[in-house]
């Protein structure tokens, strides 16, 4: 019963703490010309999407909106960009897990991709409504690859302590 609880206050512990992400980073990381933009609730719902949710559940669409919602409360001054990205982003992700078997190589290949949309999702909409007005070529060298490859250090690193027990937990609640 308890462990309903787990996933989202992971997701609020990471929601907390990747704000502090950068003062993770060495100095000439974190101070350098790269903009990179820490996803560690979106890499934890990809995760759930592909190991936790089934073909008929979408606890990671849930989760995606209500925390999309909350980070654009705490870290941005437009509402509802991080929730409409999320939760674009994991309905896809959702649709393509019933077409993948879940493994590592489809994990990799749909955070990689949920990271990618979710970042092009956010440049177009900031560009639309001129909140930011960098150049096409300088969004992809110094955002969009840094975010993509820090992004996928942390998917690495939490991959194998979640991917267990996010199977584990699904199995629980479908008993139950």
């Amino acid at each position: 019963m308890i462990q309903r609880f787990y996933l989202p206050l992971i997701l609020l512990f990471l929601l907390v703490f990747q704000g502090m992400a950068m003062s993770l980073l060495p100095g000439n990381l974190a101070y350098s010309d790269y903009l990179i933009t820490p996803h560690w609730v979106l890499v934890i719902l990809i995760l759930i999407t592909i190991f936790f949710d089934h073909d008929d559940t979408y606890y990671s669409l849930l989760y995606a909106l209500t925390f999309g919602i909350l980070i654009d409360m705490v870290y941005t001054s437009i509402l509802g960009v991080y929730m409409f990205s999320y939760g674009i982003v994991i309905y896809l992700v959702h649709g393509l897990k019933k077409m993948l078997h879940g493994n590592f190589i489809v994990a990799v290949l749909l955070a990689a991709l949920g990271i990618v949309l979710t970042e092009l999702m956010l440049f177009t909409i900031y560009s639309f409504v001129q909140v930011t007005d960098i150049p096409w070529e300088s969004f992809l060298s110094i955002r969009l690859v840094p975010t993509i490859i820090a992004n996928m250090i942390f998917f690495l690193l939490v991959y194998p302590l979640l991917k267990g027990r996010l199977e584990k937990w699904a199995a629980n609640i479908l008993s139950s």
